[in-house]
This record gives structure tokens, C-alpha cells and sequence, in this order.
């Protein structure tokens, strides 16, 4: 990543997320799914979301699109969303309180920011055809026919490299492969054009020949479009392809947050490090890949102090156990959470 984008990210942001809460009250108990997230992504830039499943980082992007499914409720934080063509930004969870409920956040969510899906299947409806679903989206957000709809359906599929784009958009979603659902999936995002784009796993499901021209493909496209991503995965693999900035979480928090390149060659959180570790290197030939020890704690029972404390290598008994830890600056865009780094400036 280049110095002129590592201030772009600092100078112009496009969407800034503090102190994130979203909670599910259920019968046992209250699970802090996102817990105190605070991240900014800036124009045009792409930003990984990493971490084991279970960490809150779906729950991250569907509290920022609003599409928290019950019991979960954002109790607290600030998601604002600098909009091209307004002079101050947009602060997105006022949107739901407003008294026409539905109509603001629905002017976002598609034509501002838009969202693939992990398993596309399973997002789109069975019953309808692609251009008839792609329609649903663009009748929302712009005044069109169905003709001209349909016309548009194909022209993003050609966007996207989709074969025969004229047959697929009158197909049924069990009428194509994995990927071209979810080359199908990304037209749909892309039909109104957003200016962020959160991509959640959107290749976890497909094989890695599919994988690889999903991953080009979205790479173009954010060339192309000057459109900036937000990219879920627990794959280090696809983020040293893909991303500029990371954001790596535990148990609902980021516990570290680096340019690309200081993550992957200059990791400073424990769970960093042994993410990292349990990479396969196709240069090293060993006979058991590395681990982490122990298992993510019961979410209806996080562990006192640093929640990874149970699992970390190098946990100082008497504190780590004891004490929350706070965040610290290792440099101006490099933060870790961790008692390690306690001599380091407050962030």
C-alpha cells in the first residue's frame, strides 16, 4: 500500500464506526456479539475483517447495514457514513428512528452501501429470476421499467463476466454454478453503484480455481468503480490479496488494527501472531500444523480480563487474567489491544 493511500485513510474517510454494540438477549444469559468496535475505512480503500468464526465480524457488517436479525439490538455506538453528495455525514442508526422508518435506511443500504452475502443460495429467492430480483433493487433506488430494468440486469452481469449474460439474468438462481451466483450476487451490489461495498466471505463456499476469479474480479471492480470494501474473512490467504488495512477481532473487539503489510510482518497481538502461525508456508515442510490452544470461551461466559488470556502464549498472570486492557499506538495506524504494549502511547 502506498503512502499517499495510508493518508488517504487517514484524511478522508468514507464510513467511521465507534464504540459498536450490538447484544442478543436470549434465556441464558446476554452475548456481546460486537462489543466496542471502532474502525474507519477510507475512500476507495479496501479494509479485511479477520478473525475465528464466532468473532462478531458478520454481526459488525449487519449492524452497519441495519440488517441485525432479532433477539440482537444495537445498544450503543456510531456508525457515520460520509455520502458523496452531502457536506456532513450521515449518521446510519439514527436512520432507523426516523418517523419514516425504512425509507432513509433503504436510500443507504443498495445505493450507497451495498452487501454480498455469504452463501448467495440462500440469499436470493428461489422463486424469482435474477433480473426480476435485480429489478426489486433498482426500482428502489431509481425510477426504471421493467424493460429498462432488464436491460440494466444484463449490463451488469457483463460487468461482472457473467457467459451469456442475456440467458443468465432470465435464469433461477438453481439454474447456475456456486460461482456464478455469486458473480450474480456481486452485479446485485454493484446495480446501483455504492461507494462501499461489504463483502461477507463472499468465497468461502467455492472451490479455489472459482475463489481466485471472484477475488480478481472484485479487485477490478474496486479499481474500476473507485468503490471502497469492507472484506469479512478468516482467511490470511485472501487478505495479503485483497486488502490494504486490517482489522482483526476476538470475541467482539478488535484487538488489532494495521496496514496490510505491518500485520503480516509486524503483528504485535498474541492472536495476531498465532493466526499467522497456523498458515501453511508452501516453502516449509513440517509435520503438524501450528494451533491455538484451547477453544473460544463461552459467549455467556467470557473470561475476566484480556478475553484471550486462556489461550495466550505469552499471558501475564496477575494481570492479563485480572485487568481489561486498554488500546495503545504502536504508530499513527497501528493500534493493539494487549497489556504487552503498555509503555506505548494511549490510542
Amino acid at each position: 500500500m502506498s503512502d499517499t493511500h495510508n493518508q488517504q485513510a487517514i484524511n478522508e474517510p468514507l464510513l467511521e464506526v465507534n464504540n459498536l454494540k450490538t447484544y442478543f438477549s436470549v434465556r441464558e444469559g446476554t452475548v456481546r456479539s460486537v462489543d466496542g468496535v471502532s474502525f474507519s475505512i477510507a475512500k476507495g480503500q479496501t479494509t479485511a475483517v479477520v478473525g475465528e468464526s464466532g468473532c462478531g465480524k458478520s454481526i459488525t457488517a449487519r449492524s452497519i447495514m441495519q440488517l441485525v436479525p432479532k433477539p440482537g439490538k444495537i445498544v450503543d455506538g456510531s456508525v457515520l457514513f460520509h455520502r458523496y453528495h452531502d457536506s456532513k455525514p450521515t449518521e446510519v442508526l439514527n436512520l432507523s428512528k426516523a418517523p419514516s422508518d425504512g425509507e432513509l435506511m433503504r436510500e443507504v443500504r443498495g445505493n450507497d452501501i451495498a452487501m454480498i452475502f455469504q452463501e448467495p443460495m440462500t440469499s436470493f429467492s428461489p422463486v424469482h429470476s435474477i433480473s426480476n430480483q435485480m429489478y426489486e433493487t433498482l426500482r428502489n433506488h431509481r425510477r426504471v421499467s421493467k424493460r429498462e430494468a432488464l436491460e440494466l440486469s444484463i449490463d451488469v452481469l457483463k460487468r461482472v463476466n457473467m457467459p451469456k449474460p442475456e440467458q443468465i439474468a432470465l435464469s433461477y438462481p438453481h439454474q447456475l454454478s456456486g460461482g456464478m451466483r455469486q458473480r450474480a450476487m456481486i452485479a446485485m451490489a454493484l446495480s446501483c453503484e455504492p461507494s462501499l461495498l461489504i463483502a461477507d466471505e463472499p468465497t468461502t463456499a467455492l472451490d479455489v480455481t472459482t475463489e481466485a476469479q471472484i477475488l480478481d474480479l472484485l479487485r477490478d471492480l474496486r479499481d474500476r468503480l473507485g468503490m471502497a470494501m469492507m472484506f469479512i474473512t478468516h482467511n490470511l490467504g485472501v487478505v495479503a490479496e485483497i486488502a490494504e488495512f486490517v482489522q482483526v477481532m476476538y470475541l467482539g473487539k478488535v484487538v488489532e488494527s494495521a496496514p496490510v503489510r505491518d500485520i503480516f510482518y509486524n503483528a504485535k497481538h498474541p492472536y495476531t501472531k498465532s493466526l499467522l502461525l497456523s498458515v501453511p508456508k508452501l516453502n516449509e515442510r513440517v509435520d503438524r500444523l501450528a494451533t491455538i490452544e484451547g477453544s473460544v470461551p463461552d459467549p455467556f461466559s467470557i473470561p475476566t480480563g484480556c478475553p484471550f488470556h486462556t489461550r495466550c502464549p505469552e499471558a501475564i498472570p496477575g494481570v492479563c487474567d485480572v485487568e481489561i486492557p486498554e488500546t495503545f499506538e504502536i504508530d499513527a495506524q497501528h493500534t493493539v489491544t494487549c497489556h504487552l504494549y503498555e509503555g506505548e502511547t494511549r490510542a
